[in-house]
Formats: C-alpha cells, sequence, structure tokens
C-alpha cells in the first residue's frame, strides 16, 4: 500500500469518527436521539427555545431603505426565520417596534415607523403566525441605537425590532 493511500485510509478514518453522534449511547436518552442532557442552558443562547437564541441566531431586526417601509430581500429572509421560530414557540407573543432614522420631523417619522412595523407584522402573518399574537408600536426617531449625523448611524436607526414576550394567557 502506497503511503498516500495511507494517508487517504486515515484521514476518511478520522472524517468518519468525527461525523459520530457520541450521544446515540446516552443511558438517559430512551429515544436514542442523543438529544436529552442537551449541552446547553435553558434560556441561554445556545438553547433553540429562548429570547437569547431569538436574537442571536434568528435576528431580531430589519432594517429599511431611506423614507421606505418596503421589506428588502434580507429582511424578508429574517422575517421568514423569525415566522419559523414563533411556529414552533408559540408560547411567545411579540411586539414589532417600527423606528425611523433622526431626519425629518417628529410626526413623519412616528408614521414611518409605524408603516415599517406593519410590514413587518404583515409578513409574518402572511407567513402563518396568528394576527392575535403581534402588535405593533412606533416609536419614530425617539429611539435611536446610534446617535451621530451620518448614513452610518442612520442606517442602523432604520428599522423594525421583534420584541418577544412571553404568552401568560395560555
Amino acid at each position: 500500500m502506497s503511503s498516500f493511500s495511507k494517508v487517504a485510509l486515515l484521514l476518511a478514518g478520522l472524517a468518519l469518527g468525527a461525523c459520530s453522534n457520541s450521544g446515540i449511547f446516552d443511558p438517559d436518552d430512551a429515544s436514542g436521539s442523543g438529544t436529552s442532557g442537551a449541552n446547553y442552558e435553558a434560556g441561554s443562547v445556545d438553547d433553540p427555545t429562548s429570547v437569547a437564541y431569538f436574537q442571536q441566531n434568528v435576528g431580531d431586526r430589519v432594517l429599511f431603505q431611506v423614507d421606505q417601509s418596503v421589506l428588502t430581500e434580507e429582511a424578508k429572509l429574517v422575517l421568514l426565520s423569525q415566522a419559523n421560530w414563533l411556529l414552533e414557540n408559540s408560547a411567545y407573543s411579540a411586539v414589532i417596534e417600527g423606528h425611523a432614522d433622526e431626519q425629518g420631523t417628529r410626526e413623519y417619522n412616528l408614521a414611518l415607523g409605524a408603516r415599517r412595523a406593519s410590514a413587518a407584522k404583515e409578513f409574518l402573518v402572511s407567513r402563518g403566525i396568528a394576527d392575535n399574537r403581534l402588535r405593533t408600536v412606533s416609536y419614530g426617531k425617539e429611539r435611536p441605537l446610534e446617535v451621530c449625523s451620518a448614513e452610518a448611524c442612520y442606517t442602523k436607526n432604520r428599522r423594525a425590532v421583534t420584541i418577544l414576550q412571553a404568552d401568560l394567557t395560555g
């Protein structure tokens, strides 16, 4: 056997070993799925049912173009992930906050924030989330993430943010 064949065989063995499910023989897991005793703390960013997971891995905000409330393709992808998460985690409802940048009047930005929040809500409802699990609020330009007179700041402030709430009405 050539040295190349030995190296290839060794690499194949290592690759197969890396793919094994070490939890499959967990005596506490009667299902054999290897999922009992999950390797995350409840409520942590690694817990797929937690708010922290939603914020970090699903994404809790979408951004908009200047003076727009039309969802971008990127925003639709984030909202699709949110919809899927909300469908799997029915114990949560959400408030969708609409925000605007600092340019323009207070009244204009409140209306724009409301349109942005409504656009996000309508998308989620179109993907199967019950209307009564979602509500909207507009903050206009009153709650900026970044404060400066530059496009880099304005871009972060033109957003809709999905805030999860535990549904206690159960």
